[in-house]
């Protein structure tokens, strides 16, 4: 993203603030006061998926020391395995906004700020996402078994998709050509 006063805003699809002060949305903001409230609005969308986040990854982080855990198959502690690491990746990438910003502050890149932490937090919706196909995909895979398992993988991986990428891609299109 560029940092130029009056620059578009890559993070939000925003176009650049006009001369007068005003941009196509009828706002009165100058590029700062945008950033300024791009963050904020990013803000408040991270506090949702963060704690989401966060809990499912404290969740996971204690089954393996329960008793059962052991009677799993060979086959469900591997998905089960590799969706922490999708739930502690998904975490990490989510947080991460709050590091860069701690040392970013003071350094007049609020720009740069918002543009990162826009994209991370894409990251890390969707790593979240393919964690939590992967805890769906080990319970039906204890419960129903493996066939089941994989339909519940690919609908869930399906609905995600639908529900995080599609939906908004198509409700941004519409915005972008409303005819």
């Amino acid at each position: 993203m560029s940092e130029t006063p009056g620059a578009g805003d890559s993070a939000t699809g925003e176009p650049s603030t006009a001369a007068s002060g005003e941009d196509s949305t009828g706002r009165h903001e100058t590029p700062t006061e945008r950033l300024d409230r791009n963050w904020n609005s990013l803000l408040q969308e991270l506090r949702v998926v963060q704690t989401g986040g966060q809990i499912l990854t404290g969740l996971m982080l204690t089954v393996p020391f329960q008793e059962g855990f052991a009677e799993l198959n060979t086959r469900e502690q591997r998905i089960f395995l590799v969706s922490l690491v999708f739930a502690v990746l998904s975490t990490v990438t989510l947080i991460s906004p709050v590091a860069l910003h701690r040392l970013l502050f003071r350094r007049h890149a609020i720009g740069r700020l918002v543009d990162r932490a826009h994209r991370l937090t894409l990251i890390g919706i969707a790593l979240l996402g393919t964690a939590l196909t992967g805890v769906v995909t080990t319970i039906f895979d204890i419960v129903f078994g493996g066939w089941a398992a994989l339909a519940t993988a690919i609908i869930a991986a399906t609905v995600f998709v639908l529900m995080w990428v599609v939906m908004p891609l198509r409700e941004r299109h519409r915005i972008a050509d409303p005819d």
